[in-house]
């Protein structure tokens, strides 16, 4: 028998998308992915991400509290993948915001309260060809397992971040150059010594604010004379003796040797002034996300820029009918956990009006 509803993605728009159609009785299947594929990863990019301070309902609040909390809402083997936010050396402590690894893991948790089923896998190719539609996953050495079939799907596959592609930018990789400061700001390679971070947007604002905590300084390099990132993100970056703006500077090359990692960077200027060498430890890239769409080409229209194509004005029908495309995988100009969630619902919503039209519940 074909799945009713098949949601592809596990961040916050796919978890949306999972309680609206398990609370609509609609049986959903979600394939949050795997750790070994770039971008597909369980939990989305929200995973990799710190306090956040924009999503409703989450005001600051003692972080015992959240300890409390997450104990009670999941069970223990879920529970340990942010255990170390509450125990240990990096136990948060004091009133703050929920975390993005928070937060998903328990949208998660309250999709499979109401019957969602999860699979650890990712879909790796589709055939929308034809209908009932058929998926086709991948385990997590990428095997491919039997094929399932789904009579509406919504695409939630989110996007994953930009590389500049510099020879020396991949000789480093997980060697001193990362493009997430949530997840290696606090190794010790980092902590008390110079870092870069590239960018100039909201993101690279909040990776340079994270890493200011552990390092010794901060170098933000950004290839124009000022900052495109929110006012309120730029004054704490600004006001922040941590932080160095290197304005009208590109990154041209990572500094390093093999046993050591990074070393320094080189970066050039786009005003025509002399190249600047820096002695640091690591280099961040926050530079922006590529839609995770590889396996959809030649199934769905998609942007030139590959971000998939909502057809209807305020729906989230793609060119396919019966399939939906919900959060950043369709969405390059908002970007944010609370845009992704409300596209999530409006999938759901739209996937089980277009099942009740065509009589298939």
């Amino acid at each position: 028998m074909p799945e009713k509803v098949v949601i592809i993605g596990s961040g916050p728009a796919g978890w949306t998308a999972a309680i609206y159609a398990a609370r609509a009785n609609l049986q959903p299947v979600v394939y949050e992915g795997t750790t070994t594929m770039p971008g597909m990863i369980p939990l989305g990019q929200l995973a990799y991400t710190t306090e956040v301070e924009n999503f409703p309902t989450w005001p600051h609040t003692d972080s015992e509290a959240l300890v409390h909390f997450s104990k009670s809402a999941l069970p223990p083997e879920k529970y340990a993948n942010i255990a170390h936010l509450y125990e240990g050396k990096s136990a948060h402590k004091g009133k703050r915001s929920a975390t993005g690894p928070e937060l998903m893991e328990w949208s998660r948790q309250q999709a499979r309260n109401f019957g969602t089923r999860i699979v650890e896998q990712v879909i790796a190719r589709v055939d929308f060809s034809k209908h009932p539609f058929v998926l086709y996953p991948a385990d997590d050495a990428g095997v491919e397992q039997p094929p399932v079939e789904a009579l509406t799907v919504i695409v939630a596959t989110g996007a994953r971040a930009n590389y500049l592609g510099l020879p020396s930018e991949d000789r480093f990789k997980n060697n001193g150059v990362s493009a997430c400061a949530v997840c290696d700001g606090a190794l010790p390679r980092f902590r008390n010594k110079p870092l870069v971070v590239v960018g100039g947007g909201d993101s690279a604002m909040e990776e340079a604010t994270y890493l200011s905590k552990f390092s010794s300084e901060v170098h933000l390099v950004h290839r124009r004379d000022a900052f495109r990132a929110s006012k309120i993100m730029q004054e704490r970056v600004l006001q922040n003796p941590r932080i160095k703006p290197q304005f009208n500077r590109t990154l041209a090359e990572v500094l390093g040797t093999d046993d050591d990692g990074v070393t320094g960077a080189r970066l050039d200027s786009t005003t025509g002034g002399a190249p600047l060498e820096l002695p640091v430890s690591g280099v961040f890239l926050a530079i922006g996300h590529t839609p995770n769409t590889d396996f959809l080409k030649g199934q769905l229209e998609m942007e030139t820029t590959g971000y998939l194509k909502w057809t209807k004005p305020q729906r989230t029908n793609t060119s396919v009918d019966g399939v939906f495309a919900a959060g950043d995988v369709a969405d390059s100009y908002y970007k944010q956990a609370i845009t992704a969630a409300g596209t999530g619902c409006m999938a759901a919503l739209d996937a089980e009006r277009w099942l009740s039209h065509h009589g298939l519940i």
